[in-house]
């Protein structure tokens, strides 16, 4: 079982910056690929970014590729997502997840976090 906690959500001014922060515990995070989704309210989880275990392999959705970036630091358990430029349509809860391989589709990862509200101000 891995525990997923993310944290480093709020409210900020459209073109602001926000960086989330998802912390893991139980198995050793570093055995998965992780990522981060999104959920609007009224609209499906999408996929946002997602990192392999080394780090070595990224991906990103269009809407975001240029202004997001994933990292992960597996010495401590902790994947990143850096927000930069954001804007009112980045407004979602997001949610960290953790899977057997780095890939942008839901069903592939098996641990999910609660999620963390992230509100851009137009």
């Amino acid at each position: 079982q891995v525990q997923l906690v993310e944290s480093g959500g709020g409210l900020v001014q459209a073109g602001g910056s926000l960086r989330l922060s998802c912390a893991a515990s139980g198995r050793t995070s570093s055995n998965y690929a992780m990522g981060w989704f999104r959920q609007a309210p009224g609209k499906e989880r999408e996929f946002v970014a997602a990192i392999s275990r080394s780090g070595s392999t990224t991906y990103y959705a269009d809407s975001v590729k240029g202004r997001f970036t994933i990292s992960r630091d597996n010495a401590k358990n902790t994947v990143y997502l850096q927000m930069n430029s954001l804007k009112a349509e980045d407004t979602a809860v997001y949610v960290c997840a953790a899977g057997r391989l780095v890939a942008t589709i839901l069903r592939v990862y098996d641990y999910w976090g609660q999620g963390t509200q992230v509100t851009v101000s137009s």
